[in-house]
């Protein structure tokens, strides 16, 4: 049994090694003095401070974040009727809109990119930002329907008929029962757009102008010569952000359990 268990110990280990050893070498490269991410010839802090020197890094965060807060908002709401309408109501169609919903999630964003570009090109939309919002709000649309109409339990629903039984309309039972019972799968769905946002880079490529560039864009134009430990720093940032968001979520969370206990 101990044998068993030790495999077991050692396979997971194993995986959470694979999974996260090159997240700890970026962060160790990132106080690197060379500009080399090859050899590690000595420890600084250097690279932190030249990082916002560095315009095309920080403009393509800057673009980044505003194109992926401002398409999850829009994508979220979309999304969050759509999951409604496709979980409470019957019409024409309903089958059919189900069966095309996965079409932007399994076909390769290459050929998504394309499709988008095509259209651009063929009402005369220059390319920007503005085109940019709008293909990832395309992209995301699917992502964050299928997140909140998961949602939608039997639970959901039947706290929904219970608040219109006792005297509540349509209106104060979406505000009041609807939004909170699925307000979790709305998050997710929301975090799950801006994830998507953020890191993309095929999609992107193809629908943003030459004056507009997303961090990933910029990134990927840097490796083309030399990926500078800048780069390491300032995605070291991005995730040091991320792990503290988790991490206050989950204290929240954990207290939240607690105090129903009590």
């Amino acid at each position: 049994m101990k044998e068993k268990t030790w495999y077991k110990s050692f396979y997971i280990w194993l995986v959470f090694v694979f999974l996260y050893l090159p997240i700890f070498v970026m962060v160790f490269f990132s106080f690197n003095q060379s500009r080399q991410n090859i050899f590690f010839t000595g420890f600084t802090i250097d690279w932190y401070k030249t990082l916002w020197s560095n315009q095309a890094l920080i403009n393509g965060l800057m673009n980044s974040l505003i194109v992926g807060i401002s398409a999850t908002f829009v994508a979220t709401i979309i999304g969050t009727l759509g999951a409604v309408g496709l979980a409470k109501y019957d019409f024409v169609g309903k089958s059919l809109i189900n069966q095309i919903l996965y079409v932007p999630i399994v076909i390769p964003e290459v050929v998504l990119g394309i499709s988008l570009l095509s259209i651009f090109a063929f009402f005369n939309i220059p390319l920007g930002l503005s085109t940019l919002f709008i293909a990832h709000v395309t992209f995301s649309v699917p992502f964050v329907l299928v997140s909140v109409r998961a949602g939608f339990t039997e639970e959901t629903l039947a706290l929904e008929e219970a608040s219109m039984d006792l005297g509540a309309n349509k209106v104060i039972t979406f505000s009041k029962v609807t939004i909170p019972a699925i307000w979790p799968a709305i998050i997710s769905g929301a975090l799950l757009a801006f994830t998507l946002s953020l890191d993309d880079v095929i999609i992107s490529f193809f629908v943003v102008g030459p004056d507009s560039q997303t961090l990933p864009l910029a990134i990927l134009s840097m490796v083309r010569v030399a990926v500078t430990p800048d780069v390491n720093a300032l995605a070291t940032l991005i995730l040091i952000v991320t792990v503290l968001l988790i991490f206050s979520n989950t204290v929240r969370n954990v207290r939240k359990i607690q105090k129903n206990k009590l």
